[in-house]
């Protein structure tokens, strides 16, 4: 057996474990017929992939049609809740598989770790001092979205948790045979509880529940997670370079738009931004008070053993004037002689007046404050020698402190730039400055906003009155300002603008946010929130250098200051422009942008930040964390890395603490290595070959995507016909809806729905489809093609990094299965002739992607991933082929006449959904 199936030995031992628990369970609640019922098919679906068979198929088909609705739902939730136990048990090994390297003592390093990192830095022939001056340049910030992605509930994900437990625990070399029978008694009982629980919502949630599901990630794991990062990478520069005193900044931090992002969702309101940081203040206080708790227990140091220093004696005698503590329960330490836990008393009872906003006595009027309390114990500590404390305990609270302040997360607060201009419109035809702003050329705009930022004087009063909207745009400016005030600068600091389509778009934000004080204009401008641009369609894309130019030369540009550095952050759309221009066009056009805005804002004395809007399927920028990174030009790093973490991703990446640990961990690795090649001077452009290459297989890929999607009359309704895209949208996973408004055409559908409809129907068609004519028309048209494009796979991460997405993509999708879905469409003419061209480009790709890799088969270079995939197939395709027979019955008409039938039908469509995306992995 060969080394990569003796390490994976441990993760079949796990899902053959859980797969009979599984049976065991299906036995208790359905009887042996179930059992026997699930293995036939699955056998059956296996037979089909060994050796396809349209005989065989028309037989399972028939078999799925003739389930009684119970046995059907029945047979839906056992594939569904046997990939929950299977993504468990995979997840189980990634962190087994960590915990081999962390103690291997043959000095083997885990790729994409932090020590790799560093490791290749030294071998680069950094020294330390090259090192600690790139330190301060990096900046890598995850943020969560609320993008209803995630089609798992809550209580799904919390049983999840305590089955990922127990498996660990079963990993326990000393467990004896009694104990080991326990635990597998206790993961019985748990998945038992899974197979009764509902495993679909009953209703949406609402904002706030969506903020509660983002702040659990901060909670559990990412609040005690991101200081362990800052930690390895201090302790990786000591191992390598130990002779040199390593001081290692915070620049690992987690943002949110939950709250804030009210882009096509009337439900996320001032108000509900509002509460929101409140919300965010309170878990960020308890977090501090439960670790302080802590301290208070191990600082028993008694001034008859040891001496504290004046500094800290000296603040323990102000907080005697200052701090009023009986009333919140915190009475001063009785112990006179003990010292650090009379501060840690007097620390709580400030936390607990920062948090009921009673300043008058004695709160923290800034995290600074609080942070300068820990640094006087942690002082006063090494005084008298508790070294292990003071790094352990102290050193980390200092950095959570450092990293998330009393505002928890920074809230990046986002509006489509068309509400603004809405707002603008009528308030400047109330006071009769301009009757149709509206209708005004880009031209005409710019000139009129620039002489209205010339001018002081407001153009609203608490006085005027105006439409429910406009009303509502004011009062979100309004409530930034207050947020600052109350939460600090870092509660705000960006402003997003969807659909930037030109300079007057960031104009108008800074106008309107000069009207609730929260920035001043005239000569120069100096603001206190950041306007940021979001790019988002191809055409955008293309003119961002000219709507960006006009914006640096603008009065009214008021960039960040970092240090020495002016940044502008600029937001890039990977949904949008895909679904927009196709796979390869769009990554094309996002990676030229990054050069293009790069090098003009280095003419204009200005570091760009490029916050990359990804999602967590492939068909919208998804894929491993560091490889995002990787494919991103080393120059466009400098001014730090932004990137959305959505839906799914957030459990998948960040439930469990050794799993958050090893995904930021392999993003910080990427973040060293681009950073490196950025300040070496390698991160200049591509080879101009390649760059050629590039933009003619772009504009073939294009083409040809556009050819099908905007330029055949029959595909849109082939798409909304094809796919479950109706069912998806009665799905409750997500406050925001799946139009941007309502009745909107096939351009207001969000890139969400879009992807995740096609994931469904195993065509994953936004992840591939262009790439293979793009690919083969280049190839044909040079003789040359092939070497040139295997030298840019293995000389050039971003087309790399392009190349095994496809990989992945093309793995994944089935032709077969996605045929099936075309029997739904009513024109069979139009279905035929659309398949017949999605296949055939699937098969070039195919073809393309496997003379560029050298590669026999598809991920032939992650084995272990392809196996994954080999054996899941069995399992999803049942599901595949269920959905199918559910679709077709549901959409007859005679059917849905019966609202009960129709109810029950949709709700096992909704199962199979969430079936499929935990078998595949991906939604939208």
């Amino acid at each position: 057996m060969n080394q990569i199936h003796a390490k994976d030995l441990p993760l079949r031992r796990d899902v053959r474990m859980l797969g009979e628990i599984l049976g065991e369970v299906l036995v208790m609640h359905g009887g042996r017929e179930l059992l026997g019922c699930v293995e036939r098919i699955r056998e059956k679906t296996k037979q089909l992939r060994a050796g396809f068979s349209r005989e065989l198929l028309e037989e399972i088909k028939r078999e799925i049609s003739g389930f009684t609705p119970e046995r059907r739902r029945d047979v839906i939730r056992a594939f569904a809740v046997y990939f929950h136990l299977v993504n468990i048990a995979e997840q189980h090994h990634r962190v087994r598989r960590n915990r081999y390297y962390r103690r291997s003592a043959s000095g083997v390093v885990q790729p994409h770790s932090v020590e790799a990192a560093v490791r290749q830095l030294k071998d680069r022939g950094l020294g330390p001092n090259d090192v600690e001056a790139m330190l301060p340049r990096l900046s890598l910030e995850l943020v969560i979205t609320a993008h209803p992605t995630e089609a798992m509930r809550r209580t799904t994900l919390d049983l999840h948790h305590r089955i990922a437990a127990l498996v660990d625990e079963f990993d326990r070399s000393d467990l004896t045979e009694a104990e080991r029978e326990e635990i597998r008694e206790q993961l019985l009982a748990e998945v038992s509880t899974l197979w009764q629980s509902d495993e679909i919502r009953l209703r949406k949630p609402t904002v706030m529940d969506e903020v509660r599901n983002g702040l659990w990630y901060v909670d559990e794991t990412l609040f005690d997670v991101l200081p362990l990062v800052h930690e390895e990478l201090k302790r990786c520069l000591t191992e390598v370079w130990p002779e040199h005193e390593w001081n290692v900044p915070t620049f690992l931090r987690f943002g949110s738009w939950i709250g804030g992002d009210r882009d096509g969702n009337p439900a996320v309101t001032s108000e509900v931004t509002w509460r929101t940081l409140v919300m965010q203040r309170e878990l960020a206080i308890r977090k501090y008070e439960a670790a302080i708790g802590q301290l208070l227990k191990k600082l028993s140091h008694s001034t008859r053993k040891i001496r504290i220093t004046d500094e800290l004696a000296a603040s323990i005698l102000r907080d005697e004037r200052e701090v009023k503590t009986v009333d919140v329960g915190q009475g001063e330490w009785r112990n006179e002689h003990e010292p650090y836990r009379r501060k840690c008393m007097f620390m709580l009872a400030r936390l607990r007046h920062t948090l009921t906003g009673e300043k008058d006595k004695g709160a923290y009027q800034r995290p600074e404050e609080l942070l300068e309390d820990l640094r006087l114990i942690r002082d006063s500590l090494r005084n008298h020698s508790t070294v292990g404390l003071v790094r352990r305990d102290l050193d980390r609270l200092i950095r959570q402190v450092d990293l998330f302040g009393f505002h928890l997360l920074t809230l990046d607060i986002r509006q489509h730039s068309r509400e603004h201009e809405k707002a603008l419109t009528e308030i400047l035809a109330s006071l009769g400055i301009e009757p149709q702003y509206d209708r005004l050329s880009e031209e005409d705009k710019m000139t009129l906003l620039t002489r209205l930022l010339a001018d002081p004087r407001p153009l609203t009063s608490p006085f005027s009155r105006y439409s429910p909207e406009t009303e509502e745009c004011l009062r979100l400016f309004r409530t930034i300002y207050r947020a600052k005030e109350e939460f600090g600068e870092d509660a705000v600091r960006n402003y997003l603008i969807s659909m930037t389509q030109g300079t007057s778009d960031l104009l108008e934000v800074v106008l309107l946010a000069r009207e609730a004080g929260l920035c001043r204009t005239g000569k120069e401008t100096e603001s206190r929130l950041h306007v940021v641009p979001l790019l988002e369609t191809i055409d955008d894309l293309h003119r961002a250098g000219e709507i960006m130019e006009a914006w640096f030369r603008h009065p009214a540009f008021a960039p960040v200051r970092k240090g020495d550095q002016r940044v502008q952050e600029i937001m890039l759309g990977y949904s949008d422009s895909n679904k927009d221009g196709g796979v390869i066009s769009a990554n094309w056009e996002l990676y030229r942008a990054q050069l293009a805005l790069s090098e003009l804002g280095g003419r204009f004395g200005v570091t760009v930040k490029f916050f990359h809007g990804r999602g967590g399927a492939l068909g919208r920028g998804g894929g491993p964390l560091h490889q995002s990174i990787m494919a991103a030009p080393a120059l466009a790093v400098l001014g730090g890395v932004k990137i959305t973490e959505q839906g799914e991703v957030l459990s998948s990446r960040y439930s469990l603490k050794p799993i958050a640990l090893r995904s930021l961990e392999q993003g910080v690795s990427a973040l060293l290595t681009q950073s490196a090649k950025a300040v070496s001077g390698q991160g200049s452009s591509p080879d101009e070959r390649w760059v050629r290459a590039m933009q003619e297989i772009s504009d073939a890929s294009l083409k040809a995507y556009q050819d099908l999607v905007f330029r055949d009359k029959d595909f849109v309704p082939f798409f909304q016909e094809a796919t479950p895209l109706p069912e998806i949208g009665e799905m409750k996973i997500g406050s925001r809806p799946a139009r941007r408004k309502s009745g909107g055409g096939f351009e207001d559908l969000r890139a969400i729905p879009w992807v995740f409809a096609w994931t469904q129907t195993r065509f994953l068609f936004p992840a591939w489809y262009g790439a293979g004519t793009g690919l083969s028309s280049w190839m044909s048209s040079h003789p040359e093609g092939l070497s040139l494009l295997r030298e840019m796979y293995a000389d050039w991460p971003f087309f790399r990094v392009l190349t095994d997405t496809l990989q992945m993509a093309l793995a994944k999708a089935d032709m077969r299965l996605a045929e099936e879905y075309t029997t739904l469409v009513s024109d069979k003419e139009a279905a035929g002739r659309i398949f017949g061209r999605i296949r055939d480009e699937f098969e070039e790709t195919r073809g393309c992607v496997l003379q560029i890799t050298g590669q026999d088969e598809l991920l032939a270079h992650v084995p272990v991933i392809g196996e994954s995939i080999r054996l899941r197939n069995p399992y999803v395709d049942p599901l595949s082929l269920i959905q199918v027979d559910l679709l077709r019955v549901r959409r007859r008409s005679n059917v849905t006449e019966n609202e009960g039938d129709s109810q029950s039908l949709l709700e096992d469509v909704l199962l199979t959904i969430n079936g499929i995306a935990a078998g595949l992995r991906n939604t939208g």
